[in-house]
């Protein structure tokens, strides 16, 4: 399969294609894809700030004493038959992680536990995508918590399934965020922002 990438969007120039034929698609690149309703999407380059605020969250969950084999970035989750994504930071339940034990790819498929938390942080132009169609994806695959971290308003939302839906938290400022998995936890918005 041959891919011209529209230079005007984030979308791949191609006939639709199915979940299936994406999976095993290879353009001998580092380049990486997300999968939306048979369109190959080509994730935006990540810029320094959000790689930071990722590895610093990702040094966090370690101090709450989540094991390293439980944390992962730039997994894949299929979030429905047609969708597939790629947060900046992924917590395994110990059932998924067991389950992922032993991959050669990191890829999360529909029969697998979800995970339990994701967390996405928002890059320019990309808000829509992480605030709406992502928050019901990751709300219809079970995610416990899904995080928008966002540097660009310079506030974290906090998404808890509960009972099929989520139900939002916003901090900003020096607002302690709160985490139902993590209740431990003590780290401010600020805190985030300053990595």
């Amino acid at each position: 399969m041959t891919i011209t990438l529209d230079k005007t969007s984030d979308r791949a120039i191609t006939k639709k294609i199915t979940l299936e034929e994406f999976l095993v698609y290879d353009d001998d690149t580092e380049t990486l894809y997300e999968f939306e309703d048979g369109e190959i999407i080509l994730m935006a380059s990540e810029s320094e700030t959000n790689r930071r605020i990722a590895s610093f969250l990702f040094a966090c969950f370690l101090q709450q004493g989540v094991p390293s084999y439980r944390l992962s970035m730039k997994t894949e989750i299929i979030t429905t038959g047609s969708r597939m994504r790629i947060p900046d930071l992924v917590i395994f339940s110990e059932e998924l992680a067991s389950v992922m034990k032993g991959a050669n790819r990191s890829i999360v498929m529909p029969e697998m536990p979800a995970p339990a938390l994701v967390v996405e942080v928002v890059s320019p132009n990309q808000s829509d995508r992480d605030y709406r169609y992502k928050r019901s994806e990751y709300a219809a695959r079970g995610i416990t918590e899904y995080w928008i971290v966002d540097p660009l308003l310079l506030k974290v939302t906090v998404l808890e399934w509960v009972e099929g839906f989520y139900e939002e938290k916003v901090y900003e400022g020096e607002q302690v965020i709160t985490s139902i998995l993590f209740p431990e936890l003590k780290l401010t918005t600020v805190q985030v922002f300053q990595s």
